[in-house]
């Protein structure tokens, strides 16, 4: 039996969820499609920084286009290591195509103009 919070919405729900995937404590459909998730294939979005030559900050914030397997994370956040951007990057500009070979990509969440 594996236990956990939902995540999906403001109530987190304390989930209970077993082996044959019987589950009880979710209180909408979603919470049922987040515990088999987790127990079968967990995922998550990667936040970081990479480094950028500007005048006003020392790291970009980024994150990936959509959720990379959990323990796929490291491999993400290593193949971050090194990168530096040069401005302008603006806020969705692509800074690392299909890292770690998973399809997805690395993308900027602000704007910095110099």
């Amino acid at each position: 039996m594996k236990e956990l919070i939902c995540i999906v919405c403001p109530r987190g729900c304390h989930l209970k969820i077993d082996e044959e995937q019987h589950m009880t404590g979710n209180q909408c459909p979603r919470g049922a499609k987040y515990a088999l998730n987790e127990i079968t294939n967990p995922t998550r979005m990667v936040t970081s920084t990479v480094k950028i030559t500007s005048e006003l900050v020392k790291r970009l914030p980024v994150i990936t286009s959509r959720e990379v397997p959990k323990n796929k994370m490291f491999e993400v956040i290593k193949a971050l290591d090194g990168i530096v951007v040069h401005p302008p990057v603006y806020l969705h500009d692509i800074i690392l195509e299909n890292v770690a070979s998973l399809g997805v990509d690395i993308i900027a969440t602000r704007t910095i103009i110099k």
